[in-house]
């Protein structure tokens, strides 16, 4: 069977991400910004490597964004290697969706430090290299939906356990979607 393939997986009215968006508007940008670059590192940039083993532009990508938060750089620097390293590596993978959905997904999580909207292109562009490397890209929508499902819900957990109960000062966001 023979499938279009889809660069993200899920949508913005979907229960997992409303659910997510909701837990999102109620903590801080360095929170959601910690939150997405370690879950990117355990989870999306492992994937990347498994197809690229030689190409550390993502790493280096989500090193950029923690020194960032860390008062080590400037933003410029981190926007630099975000847009001209991690993103230029996705442009290159056209032939590879695991690699090119993982780098969109570390590009991503590394923008939250300017962002926060950014954090949902780790759902929607995670669950896409997730899937992908799960069961491969010729499955249908319904398999890809359940597994977008399931990786926001551990996403939403994995915020959770971070987040600041009663956060002083929650990003204010507009959507947009």
């Amino acid at each position: 069977m023979s499938v279009k393939l889809r660069k993200m997986l899920g949508s913005a009215d979907a229960p997992y991400i409303v659910s997510l968006m909701r837990l999102i508007e109620t903590q801080s940008k360095i929170t959601i910004a910690k939150w997405c670059i370690e879950y990117a590192e355990r989870n999306i940039l492992p994937l990347y490597e498994k197809h690229c083993p030689d190409d550390k532009r993502p790493h280096r990508t989500l090193e950029a964004a923690r020194d960032w938060l860390e008062g080590k750089v400037k933003l410029p620097y981190v926007k630099s290697i975000i847009l001209n390293e991690c993103y230029a590596a996705a442009r290159e993978l056209n032939i590879n969706p695991i690699a090119q959905a993982a780098a969109r997904t570390v590009g991503q999580a590394a923008a939250c430090i300017h962002t926060p909207t950014h954090s949902l292109g780790l759902a929607f562009y995670g669950a896409a290299a997730i899937a992908y490397d799960r069961v491969g890209v010729n499955e249908t929508p319904e398999v890809y939906e359940k597994i977008a499902s399931e990786e926001c819900s551990k996403m939403l957990l994995a915020l959770r356990a971070v987040s600041v109960e009663n956060e002083s000062n929650p990003v204010k966001i507009n959507w947009n979607c």
